[in-house]
């Protein structure tokens, strides 16, 4: 996945793009895990948004390599 997307005539790696979208869901998905017990219970937190995040990234991925056809967000 060594591939350039263009957003409003920028290019920027693709990672950072499925990074960002990765690290908004991991936002979105602290705040839902932020209500349940199971959290207060860890030795570290941080370590499980930390896990969350690259897990998720790596799944973004993933899924672009797989389903979206070369340059079709550029």
């Amino acid at each position: 996945m060594i591939e350039e997307i263009r957003l409003f005539g920028v290019y920027m790696p693709s990672a950072l793009f499925w990074a960002a979208i990765a690290l908004a869901v991991t936002f979105l998905l602290r705040g839902v895990l932020l209500r349940f017990p199971l959290r207060q219970l860890l030795w570290h937190p941080a370590l499980i948004d930390l896990a969350a995040f690259f897990l998720l990234w790596w799944g973004i991925t993933r899924f672009a390599d797989a389903f979206f056809p070369h340059g079709f967000i550029s």
